[in-house]
């Protein structure tokens, strides 16, 4: 997860578009170098959030400029009611956008009970379902998160999603060098805040944290395929 600094007219912006593009691919040839498969972007910095209907054109213009390759959508499937007020379901609106432009090779990956958020109104409708659902509105994967950013994932959840849902399933808050290995199981992972300094998503990228990461990765992989190979 790369967290670029606060986008045009947000209260924190004091970077150019300029420099918020080369700080952004400054911190994914890290994440390339370390071995990473892939890098999402995140306008984290932009407190306090708008409703999505209340986002200018240059926040969605700067992005674009920075990434091109798959998008996280956090209100896909069912209501919700986050910090920034009531969210409704936008899989309908987004996937006929996208054909529109003739960006289907663009994925969309969504978040199922997001994290800051409330999900009081959708008591009945519990983890797994949501997933399907999302699956149901095309989809390309799902993300299972903790309660708020940094915080860690419930691996029952993921457990069950992943057993319960015929959907790619990814990790999207928590993931650490220590419990990466309960993940494992999982489509992916998207690590944002331990990666910074002192493991706070605010702070800079620290390049060692990334590397011992990534170590701990190829451990865990080599010995599930060592395992695989003994069986």
């Amino acid at each position: 997860m790369i967290h670029l600094r606060a986008l045009p007219g947000t209260p924190n912006s004091n970077h150019s578009v300029q420099q918020i593009v080369d700080l952004a691919c400054q911190e994914a040839r890290v994440y390339k170098e370390a071995g990473l498969d892939a890098v999402m972007v995140e306008n984290m910095h932009d407190v306090p959030y708008l409703h999505t209907s209340d986002v200018g054109p240059e926040i969605t213009s700067t992005m674009s400029v920075v990434c091109l390759q798959f998008i996280r959508a956090e209100g896909f499937v069912f209501s919700h009611v986050a910090d920034e007020g009531l969210m409704n379901a936008c899989a309908g609106e987004l996937m006929r956008y996208r054909r529109n432009i003739g960006a289907e090779d663009i994925m969309v990956f969504t978040d199922i009970k997001k994290k800051h958020s409330a999900h009081a109104i959708t008591t009945d409708v519990d983890i797994v379902e949501t997933a399907r659902a999302a699956s149901f509105f095309l989809s390309d994967g799902v993300i299972v998160t903790g309660s708020a950013t940094g915080q860690v994932t419930s691996t029952k959840e993921v457990k069950a999603v992943l057993e319960g849902a015929q959907i790619p399933v990814l990790v999207g808050s928590g993931v650490t060098t220590e419990n990466y290995e309960y993940y494992k199981s999982a489509h992916g992972v998207i690590v944002g805040s331990y990666f910074k300094y002192d493991g706070h998503w605010a702070n800079g990228l620290d390049p060692e944290r990334v590397r011992r990461f990534m170590e701990r990765v190829m451990q865990v992989r080599k010995k599930h395929v060592d395992a695989t190979m003994i069986m």
